[in-house]
């Protein structure tokens, strides 16, 4: 077996293979499917500090090769994770990553704080670009002003890693990624969904409840590896990368564009055992191959 160890700064991953946030709940719900101590991370359900309804249904279309979002980050707040989720995960030997969202830069400084007190949780992704909500969340990502902000008020009271979750809907990341970085981002994460829509024209109205909605699946992989390979050429901290992977190849392009770690999502709702898939057809590639380190492909394109 070759070896499937990488680090995102300090943070050690049994191999490279995470799950992106709204993808698979707290993990708990895929435990029948998958050992999830088998994966290198598990990036649990977007939270904020207080409670959220999320936006109203529908929420969810299918489009070609891929599907629309607009589920407004619907969750219990982050004092129920800690309270009730937390105390489930502790026993379980993977790294829990709390997705990080809120409508000010003191409402993420202030939940990521009580997440910092949580030691079974060694890192935090913060998302500053969920483009289904009215406040917060992408209006921050969109600019190098509105990130650094989030991101600086965040490093002055969270210690642990921190991970920077990238809007593709931008004219420039690269220039983002360069801003979280200066601004104390231990590393990033590309791409959360594009902006989309889907029409009924039957009914001669938008499909999802408030128009428009974040775009997931394969259909946006090659937009996401062109983001990874040219984020990776502009900072020093390492890329996690995702969009659209649903196979072991799809991860192996993603890693050699230069992320060193990689995020499943959409394919979950397909096979909810693909993440364990993954990282078995990523070891017998490397094995095939003669690779002897995973981390021996990571940023050779």
């Amino acid at each position: 077996m070759s070896n499937l160890q990488v680090n995102i700064g300090a943070l050690k991953l049994k191999n490279p293979v995470m799950t992106a946030s709204g993808t698979f709940g707290y993990g708990l719900e895929f435990q029948d499917f998958v050992p999830l101590d088998g994966l290198g991370g598990i990036i649990v359900k977007g939270t904020t500090l207080k409670p959220r309804e999320g936006n109203d249904y529908p929420r969810m279309a299918e489009t070609p090769m891929g599907m629309l979002n607009c589920v407004g980050l619907q969750n219990k707040g982050v004092d129920y994770f800690c309270e009730h989720i937390y105390p489930q995960l502790c026993d379980i030997d993977t790294n829990w990553i709390v997705n990080v969202s809120g409508s000010s830069p003191e409402d993420y400084a202030e939940c990521a704080a009580r997440i910092d007190r949580l030691e079974k949780v060694p890192a935090i992704e913060l998302n500053i670009s969920c483009p289904n909500v009215h406040d917060g969340g992408m209006a921050f990502g969109v600019s190098c002003q509105g990130a650094e902000s989030v991101v600086k008020a965040v490093r002055e009271r969270y210690h642990k890693t921190l991970i920077v979750k990238l809007s593709p809907n931008v004219t420039d990341i690269s220039e983002i990624a360069r801003a979280v970085e200066a601004a104390g981002a231990d590393a990033v994460s590309l791409i959360n969904t594009l902006m989309g829509m889907a029409v009924d024209i039957e009914r001669r109205k938008k499909v999802l409840s408030i128009g428009t909605g974040g775009l997931s699946g394969p259909c946006v992989k090659p937009v996401a590896l062109r983001m990874v390979y040219q984020v990776a050429h502009a900072v020093k901290i390492p890329v996690v990368g995702l969009g659209g992977i649903m196979t072991a190849e799809d991860a192996i392009e993603f890693l050699m564009c230069g992320a060193s770690a990689i995020e499943i999502g959409t394919a979950n709702f397909i096979d909810p055992a693909v993440t364990i898939k993954v990282r078995d057809g990523i070891n017998d590639w490397l094995d095939r191959h003669g690779v002897a380190s995973v981390s021996d492909i990571v940023g050779v394109i």
